[in-house]
């Protein structure tokens, strides 16, 4: 914020020029400023009308506050007075808060043997939904061991079926591809727009085959 006016002005200036030399800044404030016309809004949002940049300098360290300027390319330049640091301190909180929000996409992996029971398989789909639901890729990965890797191609099948077993919710990222005694797989949850179109389709897919039924 801007020293009020009222301090000796060596006080003000040794004070603006620490101010502007630490802080990074995104807008041209106070001296920056150097427009022979721009258009000025008071603190309060109101119109101040057109005026020198030196006019809007004065207005805003009568007023104790900076000013910015906000629209650099209209024409004359738009400029704001405003307490600068405050309003620094708020986008910054806001960046943090969305930053907070933001989703991050993990790889989670579950890992299968070409043996394995239908139990296991079903427990290791219901992780790999659960992390598909959360808006999670999944590796899914066979491991061969000794004589297994002479029949890689029930690894394949079985990831094959695992995927078609996710189609609901995910679709095939990379599709299996055999890497030294791993044989691996990505699956990618689908868009939300993706979701309602399934759901859509799912939806006429029991309407025609209750209409079926009922006129046979």
């Amino acid at each position: 914020m801007r020293m009020p006016f009222r301090y000796p002005l060596f006080v003000y200036l040794l004070w603006r020029c620490i101010g502007i030399s630490t802080k990074t800044q995104d807008h041209q404030i106070n001296e920056e400023i150097r427009d022979k016309e721009i258009r000025l809004i008071g603190a309060e949002g109101e119109q101040l009308g057109i005026m020198s940049a030196d006019q809007a300098n004065q207005l805003a360290a009568e007023a104790g506050l900076d000013l910015v300027k906000i629209s650099p390319k209209a024409v004359p330049p738009v400029c704001k007075i405003m307490d600068y640091g405050k309003f620094r301190f708020e986008q910054a909180k806001r960046e943090k808060e969305a930053k907070k929000n933001q989703h991050v996409v993990e790889i989670k992996e579950v890992r299968m043997s070409p043996g394995i029971d239908v139990g296991d398989f079903n427990t290791k789909l219901r992780s790999a939904q659960k992390f598909l639901s959360s808006g999670n890729r999944v590796k899914v990965t066979v491991r061969f061991r000794g004589r297994e890797m002479a029949h890689t191609e029930i690894g394949l099948d079985l990831l094959k079926d695992f995927a078609e077993q996710c189609a609901d919710i995910a679709n095939m990222d990379k599709t299996p591809k055999l890497e030294g005694r791993h044989m691996s797989m990505f699956l990618a949850p689908k868009t939300a727009k993706e979701l309602q179109k399934a759901a859509k389709e799912r939806e006429a897919a029991e309407a025609a085959a209750k209409a079926a039924e009922e006129n046979p």
